[in-house]
């Protein structure tokens, strides 16, 4: 009796730990996650229906004003905010070229010729710099002055003189674009060398996925005679789900959180016309606005909301996706 009694508080005192293992390993993530990211989340939140200047009173007591809805009022017409609403989904148009044109560069990547490591080792360079690095090198390649943009056009539309005393002259039959000086193209530029780092990660990633592609299917695909454009569309695109499902979220949240590349390239210029929800919320917070930090608060709030509803439907798909697959 008492054997089997033991036996049965061994078991239920296995069969606790196995339970418990997985919490005692997520509790100092979720307390981390709960410090730096729940708690700022609802202190912003709560921040938003307040005026303050960051200030406190000589008694150490905050100067922030409880003004209700008023932020919110205020962003509704702020010119400033819409273009900044725009901008966002402009971002999130153009930047998911990056999906399509990894997946096209990851097949011409997959093959097994001379010098393919050579070529992903160049394609997976923008990948490994930062935003910051990426920022400064298109500054320059975009320099009227210059850069490569320049010295094309200077090749297509100038022509170089020289006079008696051999100094040059450049004659332009248009005069040299300055992309980030635009108010028209200055977005566009910036979008465009945002690709550059988010191609090569779309690249990585269906690399993986083509790696993994079922040889059998491929075999029988081709017995069914599929081929081309048939047997990319029917045979390997499906086994590239899981690939393709990463890119496109990742690729949204990061067009949504851009700021690293406008802060360096353009800090939201000209007239702020390249600005997106989350610079313009830096500006209007604690930079050449003054410190708004209530204002900021609400921006950050709406950006906040736009991507709860991006990453809710994501997180639907991988539960729908669970389902199916169990």
């Amino acid at each position: 009796m008492h054997t089997e009694f033991s036996n049965k508080s061994a078991g239920c005192l296995s069969t606790n730990k196995l339970i418990l293992a997985p919490f005692i390993f997520l509790i100092p993530a979720l307390a981390f996650f709960l410090v730096y990211v729940i708690v700022p989340i609802f202190q912003s939140l709560q921040l938003s229906f307040f005026e303050w200047n960051g200030l406190y009173n000589a008694e150490g007591k905050s100067t922030a004003q409880y003004i209700g809805l008023e932020n919110y009022r205020k962003l509704w017409v702020d010119p400033n905010f819409w273009i900044s609403i725009k901008n966002n989904f402009l971002w999130l148009l153009l930047y998911m070229l990056a999906v399509p044109l990894g997946l096209f560069i990851a097949i011409f990547l997959n093959q097994t010729v001379t010098g393919i490591r050579f070529y992903k080792s160049m394609f997976f360079f923008p990948f490994v710099i930062s935003q910051v690095v990426v920022g400064l090198i298109f500054g320059w390649f975009y320099n009227p002055d210059f850069g490569v943009v320049a010295k094309i056009w200077q090749f297509i539309f100038c022509e170089e003189t020289v006079n008696f005393i051999g100094n040059k002259t450049v004659k332009c039959a248009r005069p040299v674009p300055d992309i980030l000086s635009s108010p028209d193209w200055a977005t566009y530029g910036i979008i465009f060398a945002g690709l550059w780092p988010q191609i090569a990660y779309c690249v990585i990633l269906y690399l993986t996925g083509l790696n993994n592609v079922a040889a059998d299917q491929i075999e029988a695909g081709r017995l069914d005679g599929a081929k081309g454009w048939r047997m990319l569309w029917y045979v390997v695109l499906p086994q590239l789900r899981p690939a393709t499902f990463i890119a496109v979220a990742v690729t949204v949240i990061g067009a949504l959180r851009s700021f690293d590349m406008i802060a360096i390239m353009t800090q939201g210029g000209p007239y702020g016309m390249t600005n997106v929800l989350s610079h313009y919320m830096y500006e209007v917070a604690i930079s050449e606005y003054g410190e708004r930090y209530g204002y900021g608060s609400a921006v950050a709030t709406v950006l906040f909301a736009i991507m709860m509803v991006f990453i809710s439907y994501f997180l639907w798909r991988m539960y729908q996706d669970e389902r199916r697959g169990g």
